[in-house]
């Protein structure tokens, strides 16, 4: 979106010309929206039930993280004592939305936001019966079809979890999240995804990469998105160094192109045990490729003592592989 068309937009907003704003962006973009009023009663309801989530999401996040700063372990009882204290204060919110969705039952956009606080707060099932009322009422929310793919990605059938993805692209496909969330699925369900796409394995890990390199193009500076991607690559990984010249040459692009990833992370790497961290993912693949010596210069560079086992757990890896010994591998890091 260019400066001048951002510009005319915060005009537009600042002044409450909803109709105006969604012209503009209908010339400019082609896509077509509908701007609430923000002077309209429902909406200001409704705006003023996002800001109290909001406010009560805060509070028990700084809650928890004061929580997490007490060095003993909480009691049972105050364990307990924790949650109905978490509890007493998002009952307000949730009042608040059950009571607007009785008067407003057909508004998508509450329906969707009070899935948002059900799932938030560990009540998945309801949440997804809010998404899916979201789709009903508005089926060109590409946000709905996200959260109810999310849903399904944990719950099952995973099947409907890559088509509510994929409807979401089509609605917003300059969504990063969204690629990110799909390629994800894919990658954790490949044996789901050969079946639904009708795809061999190596096509399927094919569909995951290029998913997490579309998310790449539209967010190229996220940190965790460049990590995905790399770590997408284990799955393909030699599992013991190439035995012979004609081998290692077949596997170079692979090797080459995993690195790469890695080396891409490095870059958006926010601080020194982040960059430590993509270090031993590279010595990883410069071990089972063979690759000894740059994996012994790259080890060397991490210094970081909670790493400390890891790199002596690699460094008596090379050792027993330079020997012939061929013990086994190092258990390789998992997606989550």
């Amino acid at each position: 979106m260019s400066d001048l068309l951002i510009g005319a937009l915060s005009a537009l907003l600042a002044t409450n010309q909803p109709a105006a704003l969604s012209n503009l962006v209908r010339s400019q973009t082609g896509l077509a929206i509908s701007v609430p009023n923000s002077n309209d009663p429902v909406e200001k309801e409704y705006l003023r039930i996002l800001s109290l989530d909001d406010a009560a999401q805060e509070e028990v996040q700084g809650w928890m993280r004061e929580r997490d700063q007490i060095a003993t372990t909480p009691t049972e009882l105050e364990a307990t004592l924790f949650r109905g204290k978490i509890r007493q204060r998002y009952d307000p919110v949730k009042k608040a939305y059950v009571e607007f969705l009785r008067t407003h039952p057909q508004h998508a956009r509450a329906r969707l936001a009070y899935g948002s606080f059900l799932g938030d707060i560990g009540e998945e099932n309801e949440a997804q019966a809010q998404w899916i009322k979201a789709t009903e009422l508005d089926p060109r929310n590409p946000a709905a079809w996200n959260n109810l793919a999310n849903y399904y990605g944990h719950h099952g059938p995973v099947t409907n979890s890559f088509a509510c993805y994929a409807r979401a692209l089509a609605l917003q496909p300059g969504e990063a999240l969204y690629y990110q969330n799909f390629a994800t699925t894919v990658f954790l369900f490949r044996h789901d995804a050969k079946s639904y796409f009708g795809l061999t394995e190596a096509q399927v890990f094919d569909k995951a990469l290029d998913l997490y390199r579309q998310a790449r193009k539209l967010d190229p500076e996220n940190f965790l998105l460049a990590t995905d991607l790399a770590q997408s690559y284990y799955p393909l990984m030699p599992k013991t160094p190439p035995p012979t010249d004609a081998d290692r040459a077949a596997q170079k692009p692979l090797v080459d192109a995993a690195l790469a990833a890695w080396d891409d992370a490095m870059k958006l790497a926010a601080d020194d045990t982040a960059r430590q961290g993509v270090q031993i993912h590279r010595a990883r693949w410069l071990i089972n490729s063979g690759r000894f010596e740059d994996a012994h210069k790259t080890l060397a560079k991490v210094t970081n003592g909670t790493l400390a086992s890891t790199v002596r757990a690699l460094t008596n890896k090379i050792a027993k592989l330079q020997a012939g010994t061929n013990a086994p591998s190092a258990e390789l890091p998992r997606k989550p």
